[in-house]
């Protein structure tokens, strides 16, 4: 004779165990940029691809089982197709097959005794920012709208907030390849820092500036280039950061002439105070005289 389980009871197994293989896989970052989407995961793999065009805007990103989400990406080619072939290309959009996976999805949950391992993003690069679409859809057929960035796998969480923190709008292609680095390099609770090397990075955008086909890989001295780009950018910001500090800390220190990088004015022969601009002029550093105070 069968155990009876209450539907509730079974719906929290499944989800406990779909989170838990998700989990032990590698996760994957999408960013919006200036002038386009950038998609980012570690992959030492150069077989399997995490990251594909779906359409000629559209492209997706997966995390979990990859002979399940590898099942959802071609079923999701041969959607767009059949829709843009009976009816309109721009008929085709991300918000379409978004809810087009969430509902195989969502069935699967149901129905199936094993729901999908899989987490997946579709993307849709417009032809101004604010138009771009970015959707995660998770093991149940949750779909959530996402802006600006979105970050799927076990540490979704964790390497959101570090998203959160460093992500800007109109940021260009290498800040936003160094931002997802430095997020998906983020430790878990109590493990070390991440080190993710360019021969395990998979990477792709959606240019809006490309016309008809916006899906561009980077691979090879491409990547090499981009990520050298990435690093000077980053260099840069670290260096222009670093002598503001030191000013100010000078400035405020002494504001003296060897804080301000000006000689002491000379003593009045008169007996009179020197003149008040002076002591209260803008300093050499531009911090002016209520730096002092």
């Amino acid at each position: 004779m069968p155990f009876y389980v209450s539907p509730e009871q079974a719906m929290k197994d499944k989800a406990d165990y779909a989170r838990k293989n998700i989990a032990r896989g590698r996760d994957g970052v999408v960013i919006q940029y200036a002038d386009g989407i950038l998609f980012v995961a570690p992959n030492p793999s150069r077989a399997l691809h995490k990251i594909s065009e779906i359409y000629d805007r559209i492209a997706f990103a997966a995390v979990g089982r990859y002979n399940e989400y590898e099942i959802l990406r071609k079923a999701g080619v041969r959607y767009a197709d059949l829709t843009g072939y009976q009816y309109d290309r721009q008929d085709v959009t991300a918000r379409g097959l978004a809810n087009w996976y969430a509902q195989t999805l969502g069935t699967i949950f149901t129905d199936s005794p094993k729901p999908f391992e899989v987490e997946i993003v579709v993307a849709e690069v417009a032809e101004a920012p604010a138009e771009d679409q970015i959707y995660r859809i998770t093991f149940d057929g949750s779909v959530n709208d996402e802006h600006g960035y979105v970050a799927v796998g076990g540490r979704a969480d964790r390497i959101g907030t570090v998203l959160k923190e460093h992500y800007s709008e109109g940021m260009s292609l290498a800040q936003a390849l160094t931002t997802a680095i430095e997020s998906l390099s983020t430790p878990a609770n109590g493990e070390q820092r991440v080190e993710i090397t360019p021969s395990q990075l998979e990477v792709a955008v959606l240019d809006r500036t490309r016309d008809h086909r916006t899906f561009r890989r980077f691979t090879g001295s491409r990547l090499d280039a981009l990520l050298a780009e990435a690093s000077k950018s980053e260099a840069a910001k670290t260096e222009a950061s670093q002598p503001a500090g030191e000013g100010a800390d000078s400035g405020a220190g002494g504001n003296g002439a060897a804080g301000s990088g000006k000689s002491a004015p000379p003593k009045p022969s008169n007996g009179r105070k020197p003149a008040e601009s002076d002591s209260t002029g803008p300093d050499a550093d531009g911090t002016g005289g209520d730096s002092g105070s």
